[in-house]
């Protein structure tokens, strides 16, 4: 899908013409520059998806398409991966989340790890949550993804731990781990769910918390990554070999 992506609240009933207006329109008009005659794309970031042809660039944040014939949807993909993302420094949180989004990561969640620098309390930590559900958003409009990653509310580790057990694969990045990530026996269908730790790393109470849950501990290679990065290299792993890449 080459064409650029563009969000709407819903596609049910939206052709054969729509006005695409608001920040969506803007983008298209004002920044994209999209003329009559090139294709678009608009999805409601949920799966369905329609492409239409721009009909018309009116003023600076309205764009008329039309051709909207009909409405498709994406299923969601098997497995499903979801990673567990403890809370980097500064701006990295939303690095991680644009990276991985961008990679095809299906559910990401933030964790407030033992040994996390940064802490997400009241308003500070909702306004850190709606940033990394905007860039969520914005990277699956670059990235012409029409299924959006879901960004879920901060976790505790008694709550990761939780989605540890649940999983059809569970795994720890950890130094620890006697076996390679990308040798690991992975599931066709289900859960995998994967746990990146903070720049201190786990804290030994948590491997242990995770270990009891099912989860193991895996290696990624030989070089230690930030943890900014590490989700998005391990993840790559696991869609490549999962056949999601193929």
């Amino acid at each position: 899908m080459t064409a650029p992506v563009f969000v709407v609240d819903r596609l049910d009933g939206i052709g054969p013409e729509y006005v695409l207006d608001g920040p969506e329109g803007r983008h298209a008009v004002s920044v994209k520059r999209l003329r009559p005659g090139e294709d678009v794309v608009l999805t409601d970031g949920r799966g369905s998806w329609a492409e239409g042809v721009v009909k018309a660039a009116e003023g600076k944040d309205r764009l008329v398409v039309t051709d909207l014939e009909s409405v498709h949807e994406e299923p969601a993909e098997q497995p499903r991966i979801t990673v567990v993302q403890a809370l980097p420094k500064g701006d990295r949180g939303e690095l991680a989340v644009e990276t991985m989004t961008e990679v095809g990561v299906d559910v990401i969640v933030p964790w407030a790890a033992a040994r996390c620098i940064t802490q997400w309390k009241g308003d500070r930590g909702l306004k850190a949550l709606a940033k990394w559900r905007a860039t969520a958003r914005e990277a699956g409009k670059q990235s012409r993804r029409v299924r959006f990653p879901e960004v879920a509310d901060a976790a505790t580790t008694k709550q990761v731990a939780s989605l540890l057990a649940d999983a059809d694969f569970a795994a720890v990045l950890h130094e620890s781990g006697d076996e390679p990530l990308a040798t690991a026996g992975l599931p066709a269908e289900g859960d995998i769910v994967l746990v990146v730790g903070p720049e201190g790393g786990v804290a030994p109470e948590e491997l242990a918390l995770f270990a009891d849950a099912g989860a193991r501990a895996y290696r990624l290679g030989r070089s230690v990554l930030r943890t900014s990065t590490a989700g998005t290299a391990a993840a790559s792993v696991l869609l490549a070999r999962t056949g999601r890449w193929s």
